[in-house]
């Protein structure tokens, strides 16, 4: 195990036998006995190819080292490519909502100026000496009257914002 670790290791920092021989002050040889498990280092030389190789000495004596795949990259690259699909199809559905959220704005506004041109106003004919009456009367005729000035805005914010967020195709 040491061995193929060592082997593995060396092969993913881009390191030859003879230039991993250079850092350790060693002949190209003992490397290639360290590879072929035909020697061992001994525990000084262990901490100076883990020092030179840049890993921990735990990952060359038992954890098996798996070589970095060429793969690593496609692999990240298709997650981003789920991910941007999943992104895309977040800010479409939110479109869409606030799409149909905005026509039934302009329906429920229309309704209300509908229901209020139906009525005429009842509540200039109330008897408003009755407390309890003239409250509600009040109450009617400020909902007419803020309904009369902003819903002209609302509804045109909200047809711009349809046009805004229709499909494109």
């Amino acid at each position: 195990m040491l061995n193929e670790n060592i082997k593995t290791i060396r092969k993913s920092k881009g390191l030859s036998q003879q230039e991993l021989a250079i850092k350790l002050n060693v002949v190209r040889q003992t490397i290639s006995k360290w590879e072929q498990g035909l020697s061992v280092p001994d525990s000084g030389m262990l901490i100076s190819i883990s020092e030179a190789l840049e890993t921990p000495v735990s990952a060359l004596l038992g954890e098996n080292v798996v070589e970095s795949e060429v793969d690593d990259l496609k692999a990240i690259s298709a997650k981003l490519e789920v991910i941007n699909l999943q992104l895309a199809q977040r800010k479409t559905t939110r479109k869409r909502i606030l799409h149909w959220l905005l026509i039934s704005l302009c329906v429920v506004i229309a309704a209300i100026f509908a229901i209020l041109l139906a009525l005429e106003s009842p509540y200039l004919d109330w008897d408003y000496s009755d407390p309890e009456t003239a409250v509600l009367g009040v109450a009617f005729h400020s909902f007419e009257w803020l309904f009369a000035k902003a819903a002209p805005i609302i509804l045109l914010g909200a047809i711009i914002g349809i046009f805004l967020t229709r499909k494109k195709e």
